[in-house]
């Protein structure tokens, strides 16, 4: 089973975060996501980047990742 931990190993080996924090029960998880990477990117660009650095990781482990991805900016605004 997949922890939160692994999921969150997983996407900072891909991609380059300020912040990065992941819960989760194992099937489930919820990600907040913070990287200069989202500039300029609307959420769906946001998630296919997330996605990618899941790659077939999204299809045999993880069964669900409902995510928050923010600038460094926009997490700063959220006062998080």
């Amino acid at each position: 089973m997949v922890s939160p931990d692994d999921v969150r190993r997983y996407i900072a080996d891909a991609l380059a975060c300020e912040h990065l924090e992941v819960q989760g029960d194992g099937q489930h998880f919820e990600a907040t996501i913070v990287s200069a990477l989202f500039e300029g990117k609307r959420p769906v660009a946001r998630h296919q980047l997330v996605y990618a650095a899941l790659g077939e990781r999204m299809r045999e482990e993880i069964h669900a990742l409902s995510m928050k991805t923010l600038t460094p900016a926009e997490y700063a605004e959220r006062g998080s």
